[in-house]
């Protein structure tokens, strides 16, 4: 086993909320190195920008802050202090300019994660970070220093503070296994189990269906499951619903299917027309038409919205051709869509779970290894897509070094 140099921060993750706590203590002055069990830094920052970099929201910030559900109080102060207007002002600085969209998220210019992580990833070679990548913790030894297993060996390191940035349990390929909850909870750390979080949902469906309407959208619903209602879209897979309808309510569902094996989510899909208007609406285009020129004329529901109900009527052994005016239009209101299962963690987009908030300080400081600090997804704290989970990693990466900012500073301070 090789001893290194002990720098003085210790980053295990080069992620968002790695990078950033790196950023900060550097920027103070602060000798930082980080660890990445993978060959390069960011790998699933750089999934996130697939489709179009979302790095946070630009909604009123109490709302914004309301999406992170019974974490809020816990992430109130970190992201207030890192706003999403600061964090589009950091983006601004590396020169990704931002710009808001039409459903409010907000995205670099040039929708792209690898510009931004360039400059990124510049601006901390000029601070003097250094990186070993290729390096997978391990937890502590007996002598509390952190062990990697690295390309030339096992290697401990001692450093003066820790900041532990390793993700949740999603896209393990790229990085974030959950493997690190057995060395925390080793180490005394509460650990809530590690669900999957802005994930697809199983339903059964027929051959016929999923051969037919697999990979179609179903846009301008709404989604209700008990009390909480969202108007978004979803997308019908081979094995069940995803998209980011199913992604907001991902905890409701998730519960329900953990409670009582099946959740029942009602999909409306005709949200912007009431209840006693559609039924008139059938009821006089059903008069000389077949069901189908009903549906299609009177309600203009797409072929894949028209199958989703087909499959459930069916499911429930009463075909569409069997149900009255009203009972129709109550139907098209409300499809009752049953799941069954959760999508497996690997392609969760996320992962609720981890760290217990109780469990560390106001600076994110774990309270049973004091000079260790936690962020981003290993924490227990879960949002939906729309820029609020990178926004979150950033405002904890930050907080978490601010709090090993000042825990350092004090600890100086008693020892003089």
């Amino acid at each position: 086993m090789t001893i290194e140099t002990s720098p003085q921060a210790a980053i295990i993750g080069a992620g968002p909320a790695g990078l950033m706590a790196a950023e900060v203590l550097a920027a103070a002055g602060i000798g930082v190195t980080v660890y990445e069990r993978m060959p390069s830094a960011g790998r699933k920052f750089l999934l996130a920008g697939r489709g179009g970099l979302n790095v946070t929201h630009s909604e009123p910030l109490a709302a914004f802050l309301g999406r992170y559900r019974e974490a809020e109080a816990a992430l109130r102060p970190a992201i207030e202090a890192f706003s999403p207007e600061d964090l589009r002002g950091w983006c601004e600085g590396l020169g990704q300019t931002t710009f808001v969209g039409s459903s409010g998220r907000v995205f670099p210019v040039s929708l792209k994660t690898s510009p931004l992580l360039r400059a990124w990833l510049g601006r901390l070679g000029g601070l003097g970070v250094q990186f070993k990548l290729r390096h997978r913790w391990l937890g502590w030894d007996a002598d509390g220093a952190l062990q990697f297993a690295a390309p030339d060996g096992t290697v401990a390191v001692k450093p003066d503070l820790t900041v532990l940035a390793l993700g949740g349990a999603s896209w393990p390929q790229l990085g974030s296994d959950g493997s690190w909850t057995a060395a925390l909870a080793a180490a005394g750390v509460e650990i809530a189990p590690l669900r999957p979080s802005n994930s697809g949902f199983l339903a059964n469906w027929s051959p016929h269906f999923r051969e037919r309407f697999a990979g179609q959208p179903l846009k301008g619903i709404a989604l209700t499951i008990g009390r909480t209602r969202v108007r978004s879209e979803a997308m019908i897979t081979q094995t069940g619903l995803e998209g980011s309808g199913i992604y907001a309510l991902s905890p409701e569902l998730r519960e329900a299917i953990a409670a009582t094996g099946e959740a029942r989510l009602y999909i409306d899909l005709l949200p912007l027309i009431p209840l006693h208007e559609l039924q008139p609406r059938l009821a006089k285009s059903r008069e000389k038409q077949s069901l189908s020129g009903v549906l299609r004329k009177a309600t203009k529901l797409p072929p894949a919205a028209v199958g989703l109900m087909h499959e459930v009527a069916i499911s429930q052994g009463t075909p569409l051709s069997g149900l009255s005016r009203d009972k129709l239009a109550e139907f098209i209101k409300g499809v009752p869509v049953r799941l069954v299962g959760v999508a497996p963690i690997e392609r969760a987009i996320s992962t609720a779970g981890g760290v217990a908030l109780e469990a560390v300080d106001a600076g994110f400081m774990l309270k049973a290894k004091p000079g260790t600090f936690v962020a981003g997804e290993m924490l227990d704290w879960e949002a939906p897509t729309g820029g609020y989970l990178l926004q979150a990693s950033f405002a904890t990466g930050a907080a978490a070094a601010r709090g090993a900012l000042e825990w350092l500073a004090e600890r100086r301070q008693s020892e003089n």
